[in-house]
């Protein structure tokens, strides 16, 4: 069943319906949904509808296959064209509403010198009749992204451009909307937001049993998709090192060339940028020092890759010392907790986000992380959930409980943050997973039922 990405969806209705030209763009990583969600939305075209996954072979050999799967949606034998203007020209002349989606377009573009193939498209995008749309479609992020680029001959021509991203925590809910709050939390703390792994999980199982299942075995499923599909196409570009440094924490510049023990020399700024492009880690800021590149942070972006990376990457021997089940109690189980704890914090900076969108937190300027140095007490550190308003700022305790909070806890822990001077407290806020065992206080608290009851949109 289709779940999610209603506005998308309802954004490529309308493109495809429209009567003017259209020439469209989607990306975005593998296995995140893109070619899915172009297949709904094609099902409301009013006309034909030829959709073509491009491969890696040489252009010749993907335009005689482009040419077989027009052929095929339009009834006919088996033609020949010897290029990309022909079969325009030849679609443009069948007076039929044509639906020309083309998948994994980098590899077609990848086929020929740089930038050829897109001023090929170029040409033909300029001169598309009414009646054809077109959708170019790729998950190589980095390519797909050089079509934007102002150096490009595609920049400026497509009518709709969309990234599709993994599901937040909200929409990945969809596929286990039974699970209690705690397991639905613990569940997108491993496994993210991806439509693929979230399809191939089992619910009626266990998060433990789900994790040595279909991944610590080194055959699983999900173990497969890691190393095959999601580290395959960026691992030549990168120290894969510096994905294992990571794991599931954040980490300055200088601490990942410490702990790769390299020289200044550029090359791991060279990597980093490239891995941001391929949007597997972000560059993170806390929202009081944006300009500081003292406290620029990098992170894994995706879920599952931290807990590959923080778990089962270079653990090999010892899975195959102890077995899936050992391993999982000896290595996983004792931080497991832990882990989820600091995955719950982004879930609240999402649900702070939904709730910005959708203009149910109004005067909000930022949120995010806050860095703090404080002189009188000599301590500095961060909170990773805090709201920027005018006149200074929320800091919200995010704690991943079993059994709701107490008073005397928050009470508690307010007045350490009150003991900092620099911080500009404007207010103190709670977010519990378990909720609270109180009602009245001066507090705002947050329950886990609160940040899975807000509306989706």
């Amino acid at each position: 069943m289709f779940k999610g990405r209603e506005k998308e969806y309802k954004q490529l209705i309308d493109e495809f319906s429209t009567k003017r030209k259209s020439a469209v763009l989607v990306y975005g990583k593998r296995r995140v949904g893109k070619s899915r969600l172009i297949k709904e939305a094609a099902q409301n075209f009013d006309g034909l509808v030829v959709s073509h996954l491009f491969s890696r072979t040489s252009f010749e050999g993907n335009l005689s296959f482009l040419t077989r799967s027009i052929c095929s949606a339009l009834s006919l034998p088996q033609m020949t064209f010897s290029n990309l203007f022909d079969i325009f020209d030849f679609l443009n002349a069948q007076n039929k509403r044509i639906l020309l989606v083309f998948d994994e377009y980098q590899y077609l573009k990848e086929s020929l010198k740089e930038n050829e193939v897109d001023s090929f498209m170029q040409a033909i995008i300029d001169s598309l009749s009414e009646n054809i749309k077109l959708v170019l479609c790729g998950s190589y992020v980095s390519i797909m992204k050089e079509l934007l680029l102002e150096s490009n001959p595609l920049f400026g021509r497509f009518t709709l451009v969309m990234r599709v991203e993994e599901f937040d925590y909200l929409d990945a809910a969809l596929f286990y909307s039974n699970l209690s709050v705690r397991e639905k939390i613990r569940f997108y703390s491993v496994f993210g937001g991806s439509p693929y792994v979230l399809t191939n999980l089992n619910y009626e199982k266990s998060l433990e049993e789900n994790i040595v299942n279909l991944l610590i075995n080194q055959n699983s499923l999900l173990r497969t998709y890691i190393e095959n599909i999601m580290l395959k196409e960026i691992q030549k570009s990168f120290d894969i090192r510096i994905l294992e440094t990571l794991g599931n924490g954040k980490k300055r510049y200088s601490e990942i060339l410490n702990v790769l023990n390299m020289k200044d020399s550029g090359l791991l700024d060279k990597q980093l940028k490239n891995l941001i492009s391929m949007e597997t880690i972000a560059k993170v800021f806390p929202i009081n020092k944006a300009g500081d590149k003292k406290k620029q942070f990098y992170e894994i972006r995706d879920n599952l890759m931290r807990f590959f990376f923080s778990y089962i990457f270079a653990n090999e021997a010892l899975i195959s010392k102890f077995g899936e089940e050992e391993f999982f109690k000896r290595i996983i189980a004792p931080s497991l907790d832990t882990f989820v704890s600091f995955r719950f914090e982004g879930i609240v900076n999402q649900y702070f986000s939904r709730l910005v969108k959708t203009g149910h937190l109004q005067g909000i300027e930022d949120f995010g992380s806050f860095w703090y140095d404080d002189a009188k007490s000599g301590k500095n550190g961060q909170f990773d959930c805090v709201l920027k308003e005018p006149d200074g700022y929320d800091f919200f305790e995010v704690k991943f409980y079993e059994k709701p909070m107490n008073l005397a806890e928050c009470a508690k822990e307010e007045s350490q943050i009150r003991e900092i001077a620099e911080l500009s407290c404007k207010k103190t806020g709670f977010v519990c997973s378990a909720g609270f065992d109180f009602s009245d206080s001066k507090y705002e608290c947050i329950t886990g039922d609160d940040i899975y009851g807000i509306v989706r949109v």
